[in-house]
């Protein structure tokens, strides 16, 4: 699902990630660990096509990052290590936009949607605009709006920052079980 080929990527004179080899197979959890300042989240970044490394290939699903952009994005969920959302939107609102973004049909857009909203226990604040949640219900939203569309590959950036102990329990589940089922998990 993944082939990083001796990809480098240098800003100016400083060098974030030097010659970096990796193949990653479908269904893997894989744990990417470092110090701070070792170019994970760089690397992240380039996995994502956000960046693009100034030496090597990198490969999603069989999809050059560079040429093949577009297909590979597909395949791809991202959730950074701060969690985004648009604020003025509710989390119902967020998940829909997502659904649009990744062009779900409407009906399968309300079912993935209805799926998420179980699997994550955001029925209590969903409908609530996003401005007013807490980091934790922030974090299962944007995991929600990840999975929507049954990613192949979920890249997460740091993904148990600022969640309570029986969240990181339950984060831990999941990313295992999305594993088990054939999604490449690189948290």
């Amino acid at each position: 699902m993944i082939e990083l080929s001796n990809i480098t990527k240098r800003y100016g004179q400083k060098i974030a990630v030097q010659g970096l080899n990796l193949a990653v197979p479908a269904g893997e959890l894989f744990a990417f660990l470092g110090p701070n300042g070792a170019g994970k989240t760089t690397t992240i970044k380039m996995l994502c096509g956000l960046l693009f490394p100034t030496e090597g290939t990198v490969r999603v699903g069989g999809f050059d990052m560079r040429t093949h952009g577009d297909d590979a994005r597909k395949l791809i969920s991202y959730v950074p290590d701060q969690p985004f959302l648009y604020e003025k939107l509710t989390g119902r609102e967020f998940l829909k936009f997502t659904c649009d973004l990744y062009g779900l049909d409407r009906t399968r857009a309300a079912d993935q949607t209805a799926r998420v909203i179980e699997q994550f226990h955001l029925d209590d604040f969903v409908d609530d605009l996003t401005e007013r949640y807490s980091h934790g219900m922030r974090q299962r939203t944007v995991f929600a709006a990840a999975l929507v569309h049954e990613p192949r590959l979920l890249i997460a950036d740091e993904p148990t920052v600022g969640l309570d102990p029986k969240s990181i329990r339950e984060l831990k589940v999941l990313l295992r079980q999305l594993a088990a089922g054939g999604v490449t998990v690189f948290p």
